[in-house]
Order: structure tokens, then C-alpha cells, then sequence
């Protein structure tokens, strides 16, 4: 079992940077894939980008391509999140995701096993 808890979200203005971070508690972090998703207000909850077991590979979806980083600290047990070049579409609760016997590049939230409570991140115009 693991325990995921998302930090960092806050009010920011279009084009500035945020880093949301997600420590894992529970054993073996290392087993398990992790994913960002996110939910507007009266959206689906959609992928964002996700982080095999050693960080070596990473996947994004097309909309924070280039503007967002995944990478994860297997000795401190945490998922990062670094969003640069924010615009108000950003705009969401942001979520993270830890799955145990998927790809790397899974990107249905409902094969992803646990889930943390999410952080608001609102990016003003």
C-alpha cells in the first residue's frame, strides 16, 4: 500500500513557474510507475505525464510538452512536477498517481492504483 501526498500548488501569473512535489510513504516506491493527471472545473481528470521506476524515461502529454518536467527522487520517496510557462488553461487540480503492474507510459487514470488528494494550482491571466 501507498500512502501519496501532493504539495506546492498555489496562485500563480501566466508564464510563471510552479513545482508540485508528491511524497510516497508505504514501501517499495521503487515498484511503481508515477503519474501526474489533472481536472478542471467541469472536465475530465486527464493525463499529464508520467515516470518509470529509475526516472530514466518520461512521457507528457501534448499540451505541457516542452513547458513540463517529471522526475522523481527514489531515496527521498517523492514524484516532482516542474511547470514552467504557465497559462491560465493550466488551471486545475493536480493529482498524483502511483501504479504498480503498468507501463510507463499508461495513461488511463483507472489503471493507476493509488492517488493522492490533489493540489490546486490557478494560474491568472
Amino acid at each position: 500500500q501507498v500512502q501519496l501526498l501532493e504539495s506546492g500548488g498555489g496562485l500563480v501569473q501566466a508564464g510563471d513557474s510552479l513545482r508540485l512535489s508528491c511524497a510516497a510513504s508505504g514501501r517499495a516506491f521503487l515498484l511503481y510507475i508515477m503519474g501526474w493527471f489533472r481536472q478542471a472545473p467541469g472536465k475530465e481528470r486527464e493525463f499529464v505525464g508520467s515516470i518509470n521506476w529509475s526516472g530514466g524515461s518520461t512521457y507528457y502529454a501534448d499540451s505541457v510538452k516542452g513547458r513540463f518536467t517529471i522526475s522523481r527522487d527514489n531515496a527521498k520517496n517523492t514524484v516532482y512536477l516542474q511547470m514552467t510557462a504557465l497559462n491560465v488553461e493550466d488551471t486545475a487540480v493536480y493529482y498524483c498517481a502511483a501504479g504498480r503492474s503498468i507501463r510507463p507510459d499508461t495513461r488511463e487514470s483507472g489503471k493507476y492504483d493509488h492517488w493522492g488528494q490533489g493540489t490546486q494550482v490557478t494560474v491568472s491571466s
